[in-house]
């Protein structure tokens, strides 16, 4: 495989049931980047949708994929698509739900803890390394008392749905920073006050 490869991850639970949900929120922003490459899914053996494609002509290529299993299981199809690439985790895009983020909001990093986030734990697990990109996109915590488990399964409200095709956009973005210019450049546009 190329040195220009990179494999973007968007995290989510698999069918209809949960599309909307604010767990699935990576799964979201995997489409946007899908729709901007006119890159189409189709089922690998891995146990993921991938769809490849460049972000330019002659540019980087994204291989992106959306696990087959329930977020908690991400780690498997992971691990198997960096195999079948022949990529290392420094090539490695994981877009994922925040909690610890305000909503709207859009940070980068690479390594560190999983934050209590199943999905990149798993990963970090199955790979045996916490050390690839992580695009944190921000759903805020949930209100009162509501359990945190209930909330992220649970639709956006209509002011969020409003402003999602915006952070939605804004995580696609930060994601090709990443792989044209660098996480220093992503960190620097991204993680500035609005």
């Amino acid at each position: 495989m190329a040195d220009d490869s990179w494999l973007v991850v968007g995290l989510g639970n698999p069918g209809p049931g949960y599309a909307g949900h604010r767990h699935n929120v990576g799964q979201m922003a995997l489409a946007e980047l899908a729709h901007r490459t006119s890159a189409a899914f189709r089922s690998h053996k891995a146990d993921a949708a991938v769809a490849e494609a460049r972000l330019t002509p002659g540019g980087p290529k994204l291989i992106l994929a959306k696990p087959n299993t329930f977020m908690n299981l991400s780690g498997g199809p992971v691990a198997r698509l960096l195999r079948f690439y022949q990529l290392d985790a420094a090539r490695l895009i994981v877009l994922h739900d925040e909690l610890d983020i305000p909503f709207d909001t859009i940070r980068v990093k690479s390594g560190g803890g999983h934050g209590g986030h199943n999905g990149v734990r798993d990963i970090a697990a199955a790979i045996g390394t916490p050390d690839f990109t992580r695009v944190r996109i921000g759903i805020g915590r949930p209100p009162g008392r509501q359990d945190a488990a209930d909330f992220v399964l649970k639709p956006f409200t209509g002011a969020e749905r409003e402003a999602l095709p915006s952070l939605l956009a804004d995580a696609a973005d930060a994601t090709e920073l990443v792989i044209t210019e660098g996480l220093p450049v992503a960190q620097a546009r991204f993680h500035a006050p609005k």
